[in-house]
């Protein structure tokens, strides 16, 4: 086997992963989700299934962009997939963005101020 053929192999291994990932996720979400609603605690069920298939998400575009830097550096080095390249990571970043702030409530950068006077106001009570 060629290197080129192994980098294929490779690509093809991380986009299994990063959808295998979406995947057992999504399941484990959904059955975490289900045994807080067996316990009655069914206001945190669907907080729970939703910052854990948020998670998941996140996780799978992380390793679905490993492949694809990967294919465009070793598979097919050329300006146009590149270029592609630049624009999936550009629409998965968004998401990831996106997914971020819809999970944790706050821009990134704000999370570091909001931490810090969460822990202020439990050392002052």
């Amino acid at each position: 086997m060629d290197f080129h053929a192994l980098m294929e192999v490779v690509v093809l291994l991380f986009e299994a992963a990063g959808v295998a990932i979406f995947a057992i996720g999504s399941l484990a979400a959904v059955a975490r989700a289900a045994m807080r609603w067996t316990r009655g605690d069914r206001d945190r069920s669907y907080e729970t299934i939703r910052r854990d298939i948020g998670r998941s998400i996140l996780l799978g575009l992380e390793v679905l962009i490993i492949a694809d830097i990967v294919q465009t550096i070793t598979v097919d080095p050329s300006l146009e997939s590149a270029f592609i390249l630049a624009l999936i990571v550009v629409v998965r970043t968004f998401l990831s963005f996106s997914l971020e702030v819809e999970l944790e409530g706050a821009f990134p950068w704000r999370m570091a101020a909001l931490r810090n006077s969460g822990a202020n106001e439990k050392a002052a009570g």
